[in-house]
Formats: C-alpha cells, structure tokens, sequence
C-alpha cells in the first residue's frame, strides 16, 4: 500500500469535521434480547475537510495536494485537531502523559499508544505516525534522551531503546500524532463563487491501516 510521509495542510484540516466510527453487528434475539459483535479492534476515523468558503490559493493549495496523491492511491498524515497529543487538550505533551508497556528485561521496542479512558473501562489505540521532535520517554519515573537512551521511528511509531528495559519498569511515553488516512473520493468539485474565494463542497478522507 502507497504511503507518503506528509502531512494535509494543517490551515485547511482545521475547522473540518469527523471523528471515530466503529462497525459493530447487531442481532435482535426471539426474545427480545440483542447480541453485539465487531469485526474490529480498532475504531476507523472520517473527516470531511469541506468548508462552504476557502480562497483561492486555498483551492490551489488542496488541488495540488489531491494531484500528488493521485487521489485514493497514496496515503497521507492528518492533523486531527480535536485529538491530536498524548496529553489533554489544554497540556503539552510530557514523558508521563502514557504509560505503553512494562518492561522485561528483553524486549527493547514498543509501540507507541494512547489510553482512552471512561470509568473503568478503557481503549488502548495504537500510535503509528508520531510528529518527529515531540516523542519523549521515560523509564520507571526517569525522563530519558532521545538519540542517547532510545530512537523513534515516526512512520511506524516503534520506539526501540539501546538497552531492554528492566523487568517491571513502566514505559512512558508523551508524543503528538498524525492520523494515517486517504483520499475517500477521486474527485474534487470546485466552484468559483468569487473572484477571491472558491466553493468545496466536499473533501472526505478516511482512517486506513499501515
């Protein structure tokens, strides 16, 4: 699967809606009584990046990227601005925002993740597209140095330390993210309904895996 490592412009991105979805498969028993399964581990997330005016170079700016895209070909990067760091909406990203893996004394490369929590219960979501420069670490409560003490790889979001972590030791983790998603069309319609702004009716793209 195609996949270029840039970003959707972030000034065209914000303002744009979407969020989550889930596929779940509903079955209504004899006696009244449901049965809900999902095919999926993970929730697949949509946007739509349309916005009823944008100037000019704006257009440009979104033709142009679609054209390099070919269109559903080639994945990209999103900036999801509703969620967008390991960290709360209002807070920098820091080395205790997650906690991802214990160590074992072996394994010394882990997957970045991010926790959504609600009471009790929880949703682990893997981070595959980290934004280079905001990963930091940290081993049972000690900040550590990216380059020195661990290496992050930004297209898989595998953090591979120089030496295994101790066994039982937490691996923390703060980070910003992209979304990997495509083009969820193959045609853009634009309209001129000025002579400094055009009129996108509709640009969707959607969640895939990598």
């Amino acid at each position: 699967m195609g996949f270029h490592e840039v970003r959707f412009p972030a000034s065209l991105s914000f303002g744009s809606v979407g969020g989550p979805q889930r596929y779940t498969d509903v079955v209504t028993l004899a006696n009244g009584f449901e049965e809900r399964n999902t095919p999926w581990a993970h929730s697949r997330r949509r946007y739509d990046a349309g916005v009823a005016m944008r100037s000019l170079d704006d257009i440009e700016k979104l033709i142009g990227f679609f054209e390099a895209r070919q269109g559903q070909v080639y994945g990209f990067r999103w900036k999801d601005w509703t969620d967008f760091k390991s960290s709360s909406a209002k807070l920098d990203p820091v080395f205790t925002d997650q906690v991802i893996a214990i160590g074992d004394d072996v394994t010394p490369s882990f997957q970045l993740k991010k926790t959504y929590w609600s009471g009790q219960q929880s949703y682990l979501r893997p981070i595959t597209k980290p934004v280079k420069g905001t990963v930091v670490m940290g081993l049972a409560g000690e900040e550590q140095q990216e380059g020195i003490h661990y290496e992050v790889d930004e297209t898989s979001g595998i953090v591979t330390f120089a030496h295994p972590p101790n066994e039982g030791d937490e691996i923390m983790a703060g980070f910003e993210f992209d979304v990997p998603v495509r083009f969820d069309t193959d045609r853009i319609q634009t309209s001129l309904a000025s002579f400094q702004a055009g009129d996108v009716p509709s640009v969707p793209v959607v969640e895939i895996r990598v």
